[in-house]
């Protein structure tokens, strides 16, 4: 999808909850536009190999309406590190929390979602 808008992908990491991209957009490209198609036609993809899914985002918005942005400049190699390790600091930082592993109304062990 990124070839066929001329953008390319410098550095990506998909999390179980977000994805992490460090992009160069062409400049007769908006920012605004690149993401509506990616997350459009991403999205579409999506439902279509995962047909379960449908039933789970039934009014068909799988990602959520905000992103975030920002220019690199200087500090392309300081982000291109940051979205490498992403995944193994969100991991660290699950550890790290006082999350709770039994709910305290029915005593019951929650079971927690596995990182593929």
């Amino acid at each position: 999808m990124c070839e066929r808008k001329g953008v390319e992908i410098i550095e990506a990491t998909a999390c179980p909850d977000h994805i992490h991209m460090l992009v160069s957009i062409p400049p007769k490209l908006s920012v605004s536009s690149f993401m509506g198609y990616i997350k459009g036609k991403s999205s579409l993809m999506i439902f279509d190999r995962h047909a379960n899914l449908k039933y789970r985002y039934g009014n068909r918005q799988f990602w959520c309406r905000g992103y975030y942005v920002d220019t690199v400049g200087r500090n392309r190699k300081v982000i291109q590190e940051y979205i490498k390790n992403q995944l193994q600091e969100d991991i660290l930082h699950d550890q790290m929390t006082m999350k709770e592993f039994i709910d305290p109304f029915t005593a019951e062990e929650i079971k927690r979602k596995k990182n593929k």
